[in-house]
């Protein structure tokens, strides 16, 4: 997989063309993954930005290992990273907008709401997390291990409470996905698990190949609950961001067939594809306030776009759209989108999303609940 990397290897690169994108599937190797995948060096996917935006499903590489070859064994902690994914989707489908809240219990020791300024300026004076942060911001990438060690400095050691750090990660994640990062940090600050998630410097130097010693994490886990705030960790700032989207002319709909609408979180070019319909990327203004990104992660998104035939893109309400339609009889029978806890609020008529485990739905309390109905459901069974 050293393909995937431009220079010195820590840069990793994210292609937006279809096929490179369907070529990085067939690439992948389950049983590598699952002996290396803690290592920030070791056999990820690099997956991830497509399945968030929709541009490919978690289904099509449980599919393609399958064509591949692979067994339910050999695929198995591929399978259950794919499974999280989903099993974040379910509990937004259920929990709706207290997705932004503590979910299970209130998070322990918060000092205060605001970001932590080490964090975002990458001087904590653990280098290797500072390093990565760094990465971050270049790439809009970071290996699952460090975003819980990001967080469990950040809520555990840093004692800020987790919404607004995971929105300051969520901006610059090409991968960003509003699930599967809130209940993330949920996770790790003891609000969505039974207990708070701690890393120490030991475990840091392990999955990142580095060796640094006497920092604040110098310690053994058990110890790290009671480490007194260290400096590094003492300022904070109210963090913000701007999305700028761009300026764009009104689109050219023909209201005498359907538009189907997609969003960044469903840019999938095999959608409905062949039908005689209009298609456009919408960007509302609203959503993008409230859960703003990176500049790097709207081009990226504007990028993958560009794999759909036909494509406008649109900048405004749902709503603006929906009056083009106005001399119609019945506008929400023009509009088809894909269901998204985020966009309930589209009109017309909703596709089910890919799921690898469509009937297994409904929320469940912790992720192993729904891994073993999900074993249950017989997908799993026929890699066998």
């Amino acid at each position: 997989m050293s393909d995937f990397f431009t220079g010195d290897k820590k840069s990793v690169t994210f292609p937006t063309d279809y096929d490179s994108i369907i070529e990085r599937i067939h690439r992948v190797d389950p049983i590598q993954y699952g002996k290396t995948r803690n290592y920030t060096a070791g056999a990820v996917t690099y997956l991830s930005p497509y399945v968030s935006r929709g541009v490919i499903s978690g289904k099509q590489i449980h599919d393609a290992l399958i064509a591949n070859g692979y067994n339910a064994v050999e695929s198995e902690k591929l399978l259950q990273e794919l499974a999280w994914r989903e099993y974040f989707q379910r509990v937004w489908q259920n929990k709706g907008d207290s997705l932004f809240e503590d979910i299970k219990q209130p998070q322990a020791n918060v000092l205060h709401n605001r970001m932590i300024a080490s964090i975002i300026h990458a001087t904590t004076g653990i280098h290797a997390i500072d390093q990565h942060i760094k990465d971050f911001y270049h790439t809009g990438y970071l290996h699952n291990h460090v975003r819980m060690y990001v967080a469990s400095i950040t809520c555990n050691i840093g004692k800020a409470q987790w919404l607004l750090p995971s929105r300051w990660m969520y901006a610059h994640l090409l991968d960003g996905d509003l699930a599967s990062n809130t209940c993330s940090w949920q996770w790790v600050a003891g609000a969505f698990s039974s207990k708070a998630y701690y890393c120490n410097q030991e475990n840091i130097n392990r999955f990142t190949t580095s060796q640094q010693q006497n920092t604040f994490l110098d310690l053994p886990v058990e110890a790290l609950s009671d480490v007194p705030l260290p400096a590094s960790l003492t300022d904070t700032t109210d963090w913000r961001l701007e999305t700028i989207l761009p300026s764009l002319p009104k689109p050219s709909i023909d209201t005498s067939r359907p538009t189907l609408l997609y969003n960044s979180y469903n840019l999938d070019p095999r959608w409905r594809k062949g039908e005689n319909v209009n298609r456009i990327l919408l960007l509302e203004p609203s959503h993008f306030q409230k859960f703003p990104v990176s500049q790097k992660v709207l081009e990226f998104i504007l990028a993958l776009s560009n794999n759909i035939t036909g494509i406008q893109i649109v900048v405004g309400e749902v709503s603006e759209v929906a009056a083009l339609y106005k001399n119609s009889a019945n506008t929400k029978d023009f509009f088809i989108s894909k269901e998204h806890p985020a966009f309930m609020h589209y009109p017309g008529s909703k596709d089910e999303r890919d799921w690898i485990y469509p009937t297994v739905t409904g929320y469940y309390p912790s992720f192993f609940a729904f891994w073993k109905q999900c074993q249950r459901s017989g997908r799993t069974e026929i890699m066998s």
